[in-house]
């Protein structure tokens, strides 16, 4: 799976805006995706079924089968592809029937770069991992309903997530660091860490190194800079005001309590 080359469908029947979409998706995957690019809706299927595409970004109003349509018949034969709607029409309409096809997203033009890069990603990660979702729900004989498919691919991102920053949190890492190990843009490592652990990275971290310092004060052998260095501080004296503002009290006060009677 983690040599595999991410099949990526684009349909719009505007050649410069598929130049421009085709452009900024090759130039942030590069090797990792192969691209094929429809003028309409009858190409976009017959590339899809051809090629076995597992993202497909869609125009809406294109000649003969439009987007919608496209995608209706994409999702009826694979319930795993990840449709995104990139269109200039924002009508009520056209997002129900956006939802019903449970399309990745709905984006309107003309959008932000970095919008459809975090949308893409995160479609990335689906192609990836879409065999473990599937086992997942398979383990708690559940039915492939749309919210239940949701709850188990998070949970298994956040996983990893959560297995990257225990193994790290001793180094001195940062956001950017976590987000390229796992790759993740910035972007979208941001908004999925604040959507799934309400909270930032930061303090996600910082959290994480008091608990375990906590545990090595119980160590009487350990003084303070050597628990500080442990959990991922260089400096005692900062490692000391995150504690306190943490736990509420000093190292030194939280380890005399440990022990007092």
């Amino acid at each position: 799976m983690e040599n595999e080359r991410w099949r990526i469908l684009i349909a719009d029947d505007e050649p410069i805006e598929r130049m421009v979409v085709s452009k900024t998706i090759q130039n942030h995957f590069g090797d990792e995706i192969e691209l094929w690019q429809a003028v309409n809706g009858r190409e976009a299927i017959e590339l899809f079924r051809e090629k076995r595409c597992q993202i497909a970004v869609l125009d809406i109003s294109m000649p003969g089968i439009d987007g919608l349509e496209a995608a209706e018949m994409i999702r009826s034969e694979d319930k795993y592809c990840s449709i995104i709607f990139l269109t200039a029409y924002d009508e009520f309409d056209f997002a129900k029937r956006a939802i019903k096809v449970r399309a990745l997203d709905y984006l309107l033009k003309p959008g932000s770069r970095e919008e459809l890069i975090a949308v893409l990603e995160e479609a990335v990660h689906i192609a990836r991992y879409g065999r473990e979702y599937e086992s997942s729900l398979q383990m708690e004989g559940q039915s492939q309903e749309d919210e239940k498919q949701e709850l188990v691919k998070n949970q298994i991102l956040a996983d990893r997530v959560r297995s990257y920053i225990e193994e790290h949190y001793m180094e001195d890492i940062c956001l950017q660091d976590a987000a390229a190990a796992l790759h993740y843009s910035d972007v979208y490592f941001c908004r999925f860490f604040k959507q799934n652990f309400d909270k930032n990275f930061i303090m996600y971290l910082s959290e994480l190194r008091i608990e375990k310092a906590k545990e090595m004060l119980a160590d009487v052998t350990m003084n303070v800079k050597d628990i500080s260095r442990s959990v991922g501080y260089r400096d005692s004296s900062y490692f000391t005001k995150v504690f306190k503002r943490i736990a509420g009290v000093t190292p030194s006060e939280y380890r005399s309590r440990m022990f007092s009677i």
